[in-house]
């Protein structure tokens, strides 16, 4: 590590507040380029210790940067992962209003809840599969606290990957007959299709997303507890949202999910 504790707890201070007052900031990484990996995930963690303290609960973690193409494009080998408190959750066709986000976009999302305990290292897909409850359709909704939604890998993990809120469709699946590279998705924002991808998008096979995860806490000696709930990772390209709009997603057996944003 490269920061000291005080600089690490200002810049969450600072992004916590950029995220819970809903205005931006420009990237940490310019004030701090020295900053390394462990830097970024520590001051993910002191943004969560803050919550906590103020009686926010973890329900869920994160997989962002899932594509291929976007690892290859920032330069690293792996995904980016966050955390999801309470106050994230939005109920399936509920609304988010707009003047609590600073510039929102949307994700599809196949959402895994886990009934076994995973942990790296040597998490692979075959040991996520295993350890998979059922999976369901949801919606992220992602809101980089960096101004024009311009960032650097460091800066977006400090900033908790750019998590805002999240809603879950009403269906559990079972795993049992399903290909989850070949499962068809389709976003539509105000009728009309905006983004269209298939599973395998996600690495290859959504679950590597989640052995990826696995292998990172193993790294620092955590698991993924039973009954976790993780977002996957973005199936297609983040679309853009603005007061009015309803966005509307189905995921080939696995039903849908809404938001309305206002």
């Amino acid at each position: 590590m490269k920061l000291n504790q005080n600089t690490i707890a200002g810049l969450a201070e600072l992004l916590e507040t950029a995220e819970l007052q809903a205005h931006d900031v420009v990237k940490i990484t310019d004030a701090h380029p020295e900053m390394d990996w462990d830097d970024a995930y520590a001051i993910q963690a002191e943004i969560l210790r803050r919550k906590l303290a103020r009686g926010n609960r973890v329900v869920g973690l994160k997989c962002g940067l899932t594509s291929r193409a976007k690892m290859k494009q920032m330069g690293v080998d792996t995904p980016c992962f966050g955390f999801l408190v309470d106050t994230f959750t939005v109920a399936d066709g509920g609304e988010v209003k707009i003047k609590e986000l600073i510039h929102p976009k949307v994700e599809p999302e196949i959402v895994f809840v886990l009934k076994q305990a995973l942990r790296g290292p040597g998490c692979h897909v075959g040991a996520v599969l295993a350890a998979t409850d059922f999976v369901m359709p949801g919606i992220e909704v992602i809101d980089s606290r960096y101004r024009d939604f311009k960032f650097d890998l460091k800066s977006v993990i400090a900033d908790n990957c750019s998590s805002s809120r999240y809603a879950l469709g009403g269906m559990a699946v079972p795993l049992a007959g399903l290909d989850l590279r070949t499962l068809g998705v389709v976003m539509e924002k105000n009728g009309q299709p905006v983004a269209i991808g298939a599973g395998a998008a996600v690495l290859g096979h959504p679950a590597a997303a989640i052995a990826m995860l696995a292998n990172h806490l193993g790294a620092r000696d955590q698991e993924i507890p039973a009954g976790t709930m993780i977002l996957s990772g973005g199936v297609t390209e983040a679309v853009a949202v603005a007061a009015g709009d309803h966005v509307s997603l189905r995921i080939q057996s696995l039903g849908g999910v809404s938001l309305k944003f206002i």
